[in-house]
């Protein structure tokens, strides 16, 4: 069978093959049938364009072509941006009624906008069809369910967004235990004015979304579980006491982060970490990949925990998958959607790119020692939803929280309009 591992070389490029494809096809094609040879091949659509997450979707393209051999994959990724760059090209497709077969997105509230916009069809009949009801543990398939019991897209695997990681080496050379464990951000701050005044970049952070991403954590860590879930639900005051000590403690932090920070991505600002050139980072686990890729061993070259005063917490994002309305392969996109429920092909997806899977009956001795305490974790823990990865929020409400946090994090605004315009986003 042939893969085509079309890839996307610039941002500009994949924008006026957008338009072009567009203007030749026109129209609504319905997702009933679709175009010539619905079941051929399917174009998947993601920003899995390097590095463990390329990795994830190579394999499970290999276990795809294991299930569907007769079916041609089609790769439409998007490098840039943690997938900024990739929804704003498929944003440009779907207004133009030129969808992917199908394409990726965060669980949760980030799907609320396609599904507002009719773009994105229900895709429950295939939960009994390819028997993952049963496969999903039930707060995941509520997580993914809306009001009415309706589910928009499969999901490919669940990550972590609550992880500190650490180099032990750059630890113990300036006096800290690698092994401490922090109560709280107080005691964490504490370490890091210790590393600050040796003169060692504390913490490392990079561009607008991993800022974003720091400071639902440190949200999290402030408010703790059930006044972090207020946020989104309307039960936590925005503008309240309690949220301005916590951006207080986002503002602390920030001060002692890189200063060329909106310069880098995740990657760069987690090599920091490796490299010994920071001693911490704060990011998903998809950075254990980053790690193992470069022979580094957990517990002797870097350690993982739960951002202090989170343990207990499992801040949940999971990468899905959807069935675009007017997808010209429908009936390849359901193949690539029953690959990805599946259990060899979670099995074969998490293994390389670090997160776990999303179905129960995998077996954890198949996965790292990391993925191992994260499955128990996922398992045990409160669950929260991540705004900076689709979870918590719609993307318009996640994009006004990244505006308001640029602004602030480069001297735009100060503490008290930047919660002003926290609150307001919050608001819609």
């Amino acid at each position: 069978m042939r893969v085509n591992r079309r890839m996307t070389a610039t941002v500009a490029t994949a924008a006026v093959l957008g338009l072009t494809l567009a203007a030749c096809g026109g129209g609504d094609t319905g997702s009933e049938g679709g175009g010539e040879g619905g079941g051929d091949q399917v174009e998947v659509f993601t920003w899995w364009a390097a590095g463990s997450e390329k990795a994830g979707l190579d394999a499970l393209v290999g276990e795809f072509e294991n299930q569907h051999p007769d079916i041609e994959f089609v790769n439409g990724a998007v490098a840039g941006g943690a997938g900024s760059a990739a929804k704003d090209l498929l944003q440009t497709r779907l207004q133009a009624q030129d969808p992917p077969d199908t394409f990726q997105a965060h669980a949760g509230m980030e799907l609320q906008d396609y599904i507002d916009a009719a773009q994105i069809e229900d895709v429950s009949d295939l939960y009994d069809e390819f028997g993952l009801t049963d496969a999903f543990p039930t707060d995941l398939v509520d997580r993914l369910s809306t009001e009415d019991g309706a589910i928009y897209s499969v999901p490919s695997n669940i990550h972590r967004a609550n992880v500190v990681w650490a180099n032990p080496t750059v630890l113990e050379e300036n006096g800290i235990d690698p092994e401490a464990e922090y109560a709280d951000l107080d005691a964490w701050i504490a370490d890091l004015e210790k590393l600050d005044e040796a003169g060692v970049t504390p913490l490392s952070v990079g561009t607008t979304w991993t800022q974003v991403h720091l400071l639902e954590t440190v949200l999290l860590a402030s408010l703790g579980a059930e006044t972090y879930t207020g946020l989104w639900d309307g039960t936590t005051d925005w503008e309240g006491a309690e949220v301005t000590g916590a951006l207080e403690n986002f503002e602390t932090l920030m001060g002692f982060t890189n200063d060329d920070r909106d310069g880098l991505d995740w990657p760069e600002a987690t090599q920091m970490v490796i490299d010994g050139n920071a001693a911490f980072n704060v990011m998903g686990d998809w950075a254990v990949a980053a790690f193992e890729e470069q022979d580094k061993a957990l517990g002797t070259d870097f350690t993982a925990t739960p951002v202090p005063g989170t343990d207990g917490t499992f801040d949940f994002l999971a990468d899905s998958f959807t069935l675009p309305v007017g997808a010209p392969h429908p009936e390849g996109a359901k193949a690539w959607l029953e690959t990805v429920g599946s259990l060899e092909g979670q099995v074969a997806f998490n293994k390389a790119k670090g997160s776990i899977p999303a179905r129960t009956d995998a077996d954890p001795a198949d996965f790292s020692e990391y993925q191992q305490g994260a499955i128990e974790s996922f398992a045990n823990d409160t669950i929260v939803s991540s705004l900076a990865h689709g979870a918590a929020t719609p993307v318009a409400t996640l994009n006004a929280i990244s505006d308001a946090t640029s602004k602030f994090t480069t001297g735009a605004s100060d503490l008290a309009g930047y919660q002003s315009e926290l609150a307001a986003a919050a608001q819609g």
